[in-house]
């Protein structure tokens, strides 16, 4: 069991050492030169570790985040949420404060949002910096898709405008990687990889072990390097849930997710897409890879968001036999992430059960 911070090995020495740990098989994938990892328990573990890091490493202790994310249920994370619904505290003892969601179906600036509302959300991220901190963030954290917001993208080009921001006033970049990561978005192991942007801290959990109870945070060695304190996750990197995380590790890439993640989304969205040329009430289709939603609307003009319709959608589709998940602030986005190891056909007969569901939900 390794618990924290190896250096990434090269092939040769992985190969040498008769298979990697889990530690530098995460090391092996990772973008950039995040060669450090810390294992916990979950998600929220994975998000704490990874603030509080920044603040030791950078000497501050605000943190900026996005409207709309979610990041976990502790003291810390429900306050680094910005979904009302999810907060059932409202202060912490680090100054949290949420910048714009590059939210482009819901864009504040422009209908339809266009490349210009780009520098809009970016200026807002600085004038969040500049307005309700004292200048000197320790960190931006954002998840890559924002998971419980109904998996909104941002623009292209977003991640690379915010992370020259947030490193020009001296801050780190957090990306959350616990629902997006392990290949889910397609074509990359990590959801970041399609910005070609290298975080300074990462985190995740979810996929890491195919449900086996595993966080990790990643970052640079100098970064890791800043953690003087004692610490300990009594249960992170348990021998059970390493053994778990690196079976899961090995299928995964043997099986080349990313890549089936990338074919069979690009199957789910034509159908997704085929569905809302059909329903009016289906506003918007977004997702990357195994990460598809459609927002569901009461009026497609107005794009009035219908909780209602999406959750007589939700009903009808598990009549169907299809078991589909809501998000969104209104709870009006169906979210759609399906096993990452899901074939041709299973994705054929899932949108069959899907387009019956939505007949019965009817086309006004």
């Amino acid at each position: 069991m390794e618990r924290a911070w190896p250096v990434k090995p090269s092939a040769r020495a992985m190969a040498a050492a008769g298979g990697p740990s889990l530690a530098r098989a995460l090391a092996s994938i990772a973008p950039g030169r995040l060669d450090r990892t810390f294992f916990t328990n979950s998600g929220t573990e994975a998000i704490e570790t990874a603030v509080l890091l920044a603040c030791v490493h950078t000497g501050r202790t605000d943190i900026i985040a996005l409207r709309y994310g979610y990041s976990g249920r502790s003291a810390l994370a429900t306050n680094l949420t910005a979904h009302a619904g999810w907060r059932p505290l409202t202060s912490s003892l680090v100054a949290v404060k949420h910048a714009l969601s590059p939210y482009s179906y819901r864009c504040p600036f422009k209908q339809p949002c266009d490349d210009s509302c780009l520098d809009a959300f970016a200026n807002d991220l600085e004038e969040v910096i500049l307005t309700t901190t004292n200048g000197r963030p320790a960190a931006f954290l954002a998840e890559t898709i924002q998971g419980v917001a109904g998996y909104v993208v941002p623009p292209q080009g977003y991640f690379q405008r915010a992370a020259e921001i947030i490193r020009r006033y001296g801050g780190l970049l957090i990306i959350d990687e616990v629902q997006t990561g392990f290949g889910r978005t397609g074509d990359y192991w990590f959801g970041i990889e399609h910005w070609d942007v290298e975080p300074d801290i990462m985190v995740m959990a979810k996929g890491i072990a195919n449900g086996f109870p595993v966080g990790a945070t990643m970052t640079r060695t100098e970064i890791a390097a800043s953690w003087k304190a004692k610490t300990i996750s009594t249960f992170g990197g348990n021998p059970v849930a390493m053994a778990a995380a690196l079976a899961t590790n090995d299928v995964m890439v043997r099986e080349n997710v990313p890549a089936l993640a990338a074919e069979r989304g690009r199957q789910l969205r034509a159908g997704l897409d085929a569905l809302a040329r059909e329903y009016a009430w289906i506003g918007d289709v977004r997702g990357m890879g195994l990460m598809q939603a459609i927002e569901v609307v009461d009026d497609p003009v107005k794009k009035t968001p219908s909780p209602l319709k999406a959750k007589q959608l939700l009903e009808a589709a598990r009549d169907e036999g299809a078991l589909i998940g809501i998000g969104g602030l209104h709870g009006h986005v169906i979210r759609i992430g399906p096993s990452l190891l899901i074939t041709e056909a299973e994705v054929a007969e899932g949108l069959g059960r899907l387009e019956r569901a939505c007949r019965r939900v009817g086309t006004p």
